[in-house]
This record gives C-alpha cells, sequence and structure tokens, in this order.
C-alpha cells in the first residue's frame, strides 16, 4: 500500500490566494466604502452650498427691492420741493423696477411660509405707497404743487414705509438664520467627508500592512524552499531524462511489437483467404455434379448433400470471406498506425485553409452528390508544422462530416480557425447527426465507433487523427450533440518543436 509522503516544496499558495483575496476583497469594500461616502458628503456639501447661495440670493434681492423703494421715495420729495424734472424721471425708473424687484423675492422664496405671509404684506403697502406716489405726481405734473403738498403732509406714507422697512428687516432677519444654520450643516458635511477619508485611509493602511506581512512571511519560506528545490530539480532532471529514454524505447518496442503481429498475422490469413478462395472455386464443380446426379440418379443424391452444395457452403464460404476481409482490413489498420508512428515529421511553413481546399478538392464528387455546402472562413492563422499530418487530419475530419449526415438537412460543412498566444485552433464543424456526450471521448479509441453503424468503417479514422495531433504536440477534442451536428477542435502549437530538441 503507497503511503502519501508530504513534499518539503509545496508552499500553502492555496492559503496565501485565500489571505490575499481577503485582503484585497477589505480593501475593495474600503474603496467602495469611501467612494459611497464621499459621493454622499459631496452629494450633502453641494446642496447646502445651493443652499447657502440661494439665502444669498434672496437677502440680494430684499436689499434690492429695499433700495429701489426708499429711492423712489426719496426722488418724489425732491421733485416735490423742486419740481425738477430729473427728481421725476428718476421716480419713474424706481418705480417701474419696483414691480420686478418684488417679483424676484417672490420667486425665491415660495418655498418659505414665513416669507410668502411677508412678501404678501409688503406688496399690498408697496402696491398702496406706489398709487400714493402717482397722484403726488400726477398733482405736480398738473401745476397743483400746493395741492401736492398738502396731500403728501397729510398722507400716511411715513408709517408705511415703517411698515415697509420693518417687514425688509424681518424677511432679513429670516434669512441670515437660514444662513447660519445652512453654514452649519455645510461644515458638518465637510467634516464627515474627512471623517470618511481618514476611516478609509486607515482601513487600506491596514489591510495593505497586513497583505505586505503575509506576502513577506510567503517570501520568507519560498527562499527556504528554494535551495531544496534546486537540488531536487537537479536530481528530477536526471530522472526524466531517463525515463524519457526508457518511454520512448518502450514506445519503440510497441510499435515494432504491433508491426511484427500485424505483420505475422497477415501470413495465416493470407493462406486462409487463399483457400477460401479454392473452395469457392471448388463449389462450382461440385454443384454441377449434384446437379448431374439428380438428373441421372436423383435416388443416390439425399436432401442434406443437396442443401450442403447448394446453401450451406456458399453460405459458409462467404461468412469465411466477409470475416477475412475485415480482418484484413483492421491489420492494414494497424499496420498505417505503425508506420504512422515511425515517420519522421518534417515541420513547414504551412496555409491550413488551402490544405482544407484541397481536400475539398478532392472529394469535390461526393460533396456534390450528396448536396453538402462546404466552406473555409479566412483569414486563418499559418502553422509551421508537418503537411502530411495535417492533410490526414483535415481529410479524416471533413470525410465523416459527409457520412453521418442528418437525414432531410442538406449538409453544411465549415472549417475555420483561429490563433490564441502561442497556439492555433483548427474547427472542423457540421450540421449532421451528432454525437452522444457519453461517446465524446470513445471515440477517438481504436475500433471504437458511436451512433448508428450505417456507414462503412472500422473505427480507426479519429483514433489515427488523435494519435497525429499528440504526434504534433497537440490535443483534439469534440462538442456536439444528437440532432445539432458537430465541431471538432485541432489544438495545435503555431510552432512545431519535437522532443528531441526540446530535451
Amino acid at each position: 500500500m503507497l503511503s502519501k509522503v508530504r513534499n518539503p516544496f509545496i508552499i500553502s499558495e492555496g492559503r496565501l490566494g485565500r489571505a490575499l483575496v481577503v485582503f484585497m476583497a477589505l480593501g475593495f469594500l474600503a474603496l467602495v466604502a469611501a467612494g459611497a461616502g464621499a459621493g454622499w458628503a459631496s452629494r450633502q456639501n453641494e446642496a447646502h452650498t445651493a443652499a447657502v447661495a440661494h439665502t444669498y440670493q434672496v437677502e440680494l434681492a430684499i436689499s434690492n427691492a429695499r433700495r429701489l423703494i426708499e429711492q423712489g421715495e426719496a426722488s418724489r420729495r425732491g421733485y416735490l420741493l423742486t419740481a425738477n424734472p430729473d427728481y421725476r424721471d428718476a421716480y419713474h425708473r424706481w418705480s417701474a423696477a419696483t414691480p420686478a424687484a418684488l417679483a424676484r423675492i417672490a420667486d425665491l422664496t415660495r418655498d418659505n411660509p414665513d416669507q410668502v405671509a411677508a412678501l404678501k404684506l409688503l406688496q399690498r403697502e408697496v402696491s398702496a405707497l406706489l398709487a400714493q406716489r402717482a397722484r403726488t405726481i400726477g398733482l405736480i405734473d398738473s401745476g397743483h404743487a400746493d395741492t401736492a403738498t398738502t396731500l403728501f403732509r397729510t398722507e400716511a406714507s411715513v408709517r408705511r414705509l415703517t411698515t415697509i422697512r420693518d417687514t425688509f428687516e424681518r424677511m432679513a432677519v429670516t434669512e441670515r438664520r437660514l444662513l447660519a444654520q445652512r453654514d452649519a450643516a455645510q461644515q458638518a458635511s465637510v467634516r464627515a467627508f474627512y471623517i470618511i477619508l481618514g476611516v478609509a485611509a486607515v482601513l487600506l493602511a491596514l489591510v495593505a500592512l497586513a497583505s505586505l506581512l503575509t506576502i513577506i512571511g510567503y517570501t520568507r519560506d519560498l527562499s527556504r524552499s528554494r535551495d531544496r528545490l534546486r537540488d531536487f530539480n537537479e536530481r528530477l532532471e536526471e530522472t526524466v531524462h531517463e525515463r524519457t529514454s526508457d518511454l520512448s524505447r518502450a514506445n519503440e518496442e510497441i510499435q515494432r511489437f504491433a508491426y511484427i503481429v500485424s505483420h505475422d498475422l497477415r501470413s495465416p490469413l493470407v493462406n486462409v483467404m487463399g483457400f477460401t478462395a479454392e473452395l469457392a472455386a471448388a463449389t462450382t464443380p461440385l454443384a454441377e455434379l449434384v446437379d448431374r446426379a439428380e438428373a441421372e440418379a436423383p435416388q443416390i443424391v439425399s436432401d442434406e448433400a443437396r442443401l450442403a452444395v447448394r446453401e450451406d457452403l456458399p453460405e459458409a464460404i462467404g461468412f469465411i470471406r466477409t470475416s477475412t476481409q475485415k480482418m484484413d482490413r483492421l491489420i492494414n489498420a494497424i499496420l498505417k498506425l505503425s508506420r504512422e508512428g515511425r515517420r519522421v515529421i518534417t515541420p513547414e511553413p504551412i496555409d491550413p485553409a488551402a490544405i482544407a481546399d484541397t481536400v475539398a478538392g478532392s472529394i469535390r464528387h461526393l460533396l456534390d452528390d450528396r448536396g453538402i455546402s462546404f466552406s473555409v472562413r479566412r483569414p486563418m492563422p499559418s502553422l509551421v508544422t508537418d503537411r502530411v499530418a495535417i492533410e490526414q487530419i483535415l481529410s479524416n475530419l471533413i470525410e465523416n462530416a459527409t457520412k453521418y449526415l442528418e437525414p432531410g438537412r442538406p449538409g453544411v460543412i465549415t472549417v475555420s480557425g483561429e490563433a490564441k498566444r502561442d497556439r492555433v485552433i483548427l474547427s472542423v464543424t457540421d450540421n449532421g447527426r451528432g454525437i452522444d456526450p457519453r461517446d465524446h471521448q470513445r471515440i477517438f479509441d481504436l475500433f471504437r465507433r458511436s451512433g448508428r453503424q450505417d456507414q462503412p468503417g472500422e473505427g480507426i479514422g479519429l483514433a489515427h487523427v488523435r494519435a497525429l495531433a499528440y504526434r504534433l504536440g497537440g490535443t483534439i477534442d469534440v462538442d456536439s450533440e444528437p440532432g445539432r451536428g458537430s465541431t471538432f477542435r485541432l489544438n495545435l502549437p503555431k510552432t512545431y518543436v519535437s522532443q528531441d530538441s526540446a530535451a
């Protein structure tokens, strides 16, 4: 029983990886939290800044409206005392701008109930004041200055101006109180922003420190094991070289054995086939003899003799001939695989698309007879590998695709290729009957087939394809489902490197 020995060179990469993933996750969460907090704080700060700016706009609008009313009153009194038209023109300018100033205040304070109520009182008093001023100006313009002066002395404009000034002051006080509150809120959001950044910085520093300590510990362990690993590699290279040599010799022996066995099997098989031919030739005179005996002396010919000569013997010879032919094909296949294993790989630059076109051209009559649409997708990456092997692989795959079509569906075969790093993947796709997933590996075994056995073959082609792919340093697999077609993918290095040169 084999005992489990702990490899001294295996460092706990899994534990290190999990730790680093945890630290990275914590750092990421800290960044996300910092970003979310910073975004929230920024939005709060923007909102508070906008509110502060709005308060300043309201204060400016209140100050502007108050200025217009005071200047209008001053211009009216100047016109009343001097009858100078300049004062009258100035008054008209201030009076015309006053409604727009009040409308500006109303637009800015519509969301504040206290300011809305104060503005209603203000608008009522300003309207009355403007009406009184208009009467005074009209009397002066008509030449009744004395009447205008008497009216000015008796009107209640002083009380009304006092009310207007008090209302403006209350509105300004309200805005200053809001400004103080909004300044405080803005300062709080700024403090929260810096607190969030500080917490995130601390978390990131802790995560970075923990990650650094973990990596330092791993590096220390790795350094201690490097010397032992170097010694082990020196012994391993020597062991691998010995094992590779043993494996190469064993492989050569297997190929030689397969060749000898298949070659020696052919000798008795040839004898069997020869004697079967002689037996087949002998059945003709025997049948003629039985026919003559039946005509001349029917009593000497039994039913068993007649049945043996006319049915049993030809049937038995047919069975023997079919079996020997099948065995001959199997032996030829083994010989072909054995010869292919001994053939020297000759790498050269090739164009897989051109080879696919050549293969399709060689079976064009078959494609046309079966109504199969064949195409090659270009561009296709080039390869440096064995041309003969690629031709045999594509020929096997394309011919298989022409055999196993789905009844009632026109056949479509497509050859394509793509480059992935230092590898090239050649694909042969069809829309045929498909392959059961349970048989995806089985079909590459020697003498194994899948699905209905309604096509000629011995289950050798895909085994040959896999052997060739391995010799070229690649692999082959299949993606298929019954009724949905198949895709065979040949994965090869861009440039073939022999095992001897690699060693």
